[in-house]
């Protein structure tokens, strides 16, 4: 049985505008307003990412413009401070960038996001190599799946190989991503896993199971 995860393949940008080591602090900066993103990958060599170049770095610049941090502050901000001064990509880039494969799953992608307080990530193959970016919208994309589709998927990839005879056909019914459940089946204790797999079916936002003999089921999507 094929649940859906969609891959990071399905959604990302393949289309990518990145930036070599030595690429000037201005022109990091006009890109950035060009191609209306908020960070850029920093590339070596036949394309490998080696750094990801964020308006949080190029910002800094601007944050100690004007400041004298005492002692302490120079201390706990030093790798802040050196960026500050840099003129470059590989001056005021963070490194190891913050990536992710091709073939990870959304659920993974937006995992690593939450993690590490980013809002996009390059991806990469396993060599390193830049093959597109994801970034949230990009994960969002599954809740613009039609609620038709969503419905024949269920019908197709979860009701048919569970009960594959049924005293009466389980109806599904899915409006605005939140899917009803309703009907008899012949063995009600897999009613929760109905419940779970329906969940994880992509761009459903709430589940209401109520098959009879068995009890409703309900939660998040």
């Amino acid at each position: 049985m094929r649940i859906s995860p969609h891959i990071v393949s399905d959604v990302m940008t393949h289309t990518v505008v990145a930036v070599g080591r030595d690429a000037p602090f201005k022109d990091i900066v006009k890109l950035m307003q060009e191609w209306k993103v908020s960070a850029l990958p920093v590339l070596a060599g036949e394309g490998r990412v080696i750094g990801v170049v964020s308006e949080a770095d190029l910002l800094l610049k601007e944050e100690f413009r004007d400041s004298d941090p005492d002692r302490s502050t120079q201390l706990r901000r030093l790798s802040d401070l050196a960026k500050a001064g840099g003129m470059t990509a590989a001056d005021v880039m963070s490194t190891p960038a913050v990536t992710v494969h091709p073939d990870a799953t959304l659920a993974q992608a937006a995992r690593i996001m939450a993690q590490r307080k980013v809002k996009r990530l390059p991806v990469v193959n396993d060599e390193g190599l830049l093959e597109g970016v994801v970034s949230r919208a990009d994960l969002l994309k599954v809740f613009l799946r039609t609620d038709g589709e969503i419905a024949e998927e269920i019908r197709q990839e979860i009701l048919a190989p569970l009960f594959p005879t049924t005293p009466e056909p389980v109806l599904v019914n899915v409006a605005d991503g939140v899917v009803t459940l309703t009907g008899r089946v012949g063995d009600t204790s897999l009613v929760p896993i109905v419940a779970r797999l329906v969940r994880s079916v992509e761009g459903v936002v709430d589940v209401d199971v109520a098959l009879s003999g068995g009890m409703g089921v309900r939660g998040p999507g």
